[in-house]
């Protein structure tokens, strides 16, 4: 186990550092005493994450929001401002007929109104359901059909582009609130409203109404192997975890600047591009351009961030252009770095010691479980490919089949990653899919990952693949994430994903597909080269058989490598549901209120949202 130690300078000014006291001190119930409650009675996300700062003297005119437009154009919303705008969008929602529960779906670049509609929905007592705003018309109608959504917030671009072809398929869908300048006069929308004049024509003068813990608030939908997405409900109280997630995983000061680039539609991109900083009271940044290494960077320098959260992708895209470019930059006040989407190889944190002199902290969550819930903490040292070790409130273990159902695994045994149910920010069902729901769930409140892992005898998890994942060859279990790791250690070898094929003696056979570096050149020698690697490193039995240099490899527009995917497409099987891969043809909508340059316009590259 290769191990980075944290310097006693790094623990002292940690937020979490005694893991065992802090633990045995803990309880869910004091969590919720510590969090601003609503005068009418209750928890809300909103008043948590806004009110209750805007109504402080000492934090109402901070900066929540420091947005940064794609060309240039930059917008600042303080607590106060967030609470008022989202109040008179609350106020429009129900001025249009909105009831409490109806789903608000929001189809909408990295705008400001976005976050305003995000708050102003949650205070009508709406449930807030993310888009996100690269998927085709198909995949934004599955989503919305079933979560039978009433209201859009959107631009007239995405609007034309993404539902228009599908509008006849969405009966109940009866409001369009349009962010920028309306629509040109031959593409008029029936029904639309403007949100500025949504604003315009509100009071920003709100009291939310009582909110009982268990108030659904956001739908969350998730990819399965095959069928339709999973829509997953959850509640006011997860905000109890995403508060506290931010506190301990990611080390979150009130005083902090934190970028999480994370999309908002997608389930980080709420719980902490939103929820988790801004409970917290810190500065979040929000780029809404695409990638670019340098001006990450430069982001990072000129918005003195103090916090990032990015993912594994976006690691090794930036490991790309070297850890020469960081030097370019002044990126002292960057205390931590934390990573999300998919497991985080050792190869990427090596990097990123040499890079940022930091190590690059990963953790371990699902759409599920709606927060972090287990990590490698700012106080703790980082074993490099390590999840690191469950947060106070939470109660995790592997589990392995036995006669009466489950039991906990030994120390080092692989078997399937499993939380003790409840916690607050916990899925409170799949939507119309009851049976799916409680399959989840042990008969004695253990909910099932469906990842396989296995936890060591100092208490860290370690991610081995997917239960669906997992390759059986000659009697070997063999974790995809393990193979792929040795690949990438490497020095030709940018990516890789691993898949399991059927072979008529071994059971199954390990086939990889990897990427290159862009300094490396295909010929058969380096793929004998990566072959004699893997057999040294991994051993034969567990060494890829067959070795494929692919220009890109599958992704969700995630990050995470589609092995379901490349196994389907090996043995021509149906793809099932790819409505979150990635499309190297698929850009983003322009800014609806500005006209690009052409020297902006010159920047393009791949976006990475985790």
């Amino acid at each position: 186990m290769e191990l980075f130690q944290k310097s006693s300078q790094a623990r002292k000014h940690a937020n979490f550092i005694n893991n065992k006291a802090f633990r045995a001190d803990f309880s869910w119930s004091q969590e919720f005493d510590s969090v601003p409650k609503i005068s009418s009675g209750g928890i809300h996300m909103a008043h948590v994450a806004v009110d209750a700062h805007a109504q402080d003297s000492s934090s109402a005119q901070k900066v929540a929001l420091q947005w940064l437009g794609r060309f240039g154009d930059e917008r600042r919303l303080t607590y106060a401002e967030l609470s008022n705008e989202s109040n008179a969008f609350a106020n429009g929602l129900q001025s249009l007929g909105l009831k409490k529960e109806d789903v608000v779906f929001g189809l909408c670049n990295r705008l400001p109104e976005y976050y305003v509609s995000f708050f102003g929905a949650l205070k009508a007592h709406c449930v807030f359901s993310p888009l996100f705003s690269a998927f085709g018309p198909e995949p934004v109608a599955a989503r919305m059909k079933l979560g039978r959504g009433k209201a859009l917030i959107t631009t007239a671009q995405l609007y034309q582009r993404k539902v228009a072809p599908v509008r006849s398929q969405l009966p109940e869908l009866e409001h369009i609130i349009l962010v920028g300048p309306p629509p040109a006069s031959s593409q008029k929308i029936p029904g639309a409203i403007l949100f500025d004049e949504l604003l315009k024509n509100s009071s920003n003068e709100f009291e939310i109404e009582k909110t009982l813990p268990n108030t659904p608030a956001l739908l969350h939908f998730t990819s399965g192997t095959t069928g339709l997405p999973k829509g997953a409900l959850h509640v006011h109280e997860a905000i109890l975890s995403h508060r506290l997630s931010g506190r301990l995983a990611l080390d979150l000061h009130p005083q902090d600047v934190f970028w999480c680039t994370a999309d908002p539609g997608w389930v980080t991109g709420t719980s902490y591009g939103i929820l988790s900083p801004l409970s917290n009271g810190v500065t979040m940044v929000v780029d809404e351009a695409e990638f670019d290494a340098r001006r990450w960077y430069s982001t990072l320098e000129r918005q003195e961030v103090n916090v990032w959260y990015t993912a594994p992708t976006a690691f090794r895209m930036l490991m790309k252009h070297g850890a020469g470019l960081v030097k370019e930059f002044d990126l002292r006040p960057l205390r931590f770095i934390a990573s999300v989407g998919e497991p985080l190889n050792p190869e990427v944190i090596r990097w990123g010691l040499e890079a940022f002199g930091k190590a690059i902290h990963d953790n371990w969550w699902q759409t599920e479980t709606g927060s972090i819930m287990i990590a490698n903490t700012a106080a703790s040292d980082v074993a490099l490919g390590s999840m690191g070790t469950p947060l106070p409130g939470v109660e995790a273990e592997i589990l392995i089949p036995s006669s009466s159902g489950y039991t906990v695994a030994p120390a080092n045994t692989e078997g399937q990653l499993a939380i003790r149910s409840p916690w607050p920010s916990m899925f409170r069902g799949y939507l119309n899919q009851e049976e799916r729901y409680q399959k989840c769930f042990t008969s004695d409140g253990w909910y099932l990952s469906g990842d396989l892992a296995r936890k060591d005898v100092n208490g860290r998890f370690w991610f081995v693949g997917r239960t669906d994942d997992v390759i059986k060859s000659s009697g070997h279990l063999i974790g995809p994430f393990e193979v792929e790791n040795a690949l990438m250690e490497h020095s030709a070898v940018a990516e890789a994903g691993v898949i399991g094929i059927p072979d008529a003696t071994a059971g199954q056979v390990i086939k990889a597909f990897v990427t290159l570096l862009p300094t490396k050149q295909l010929d058969q020698g380096v793929v004998q080269s990566i072959r004699a690697h893997a057999r040294k490193k991994l051993g034969p039995a567990v060494a890829p058989r067959d070795i494929v240099v692919v220009d890109n490899l599958p992704k969700t527009r995630s990050g995470k490598i589609m092995r379901r995917l490349l196994r389907n497409r090996e043995l021509g099987l149906p793809e099932g549901d790819i409505s979150t891969l990635e499309s190297d043809t698929t850009s983003r909508e322009p800014n609806p209120r500005i006209k690009p340059n052409s020297a902006d316009h010159a920047h393009k590259s791949p976006e990475v949202t985790p």
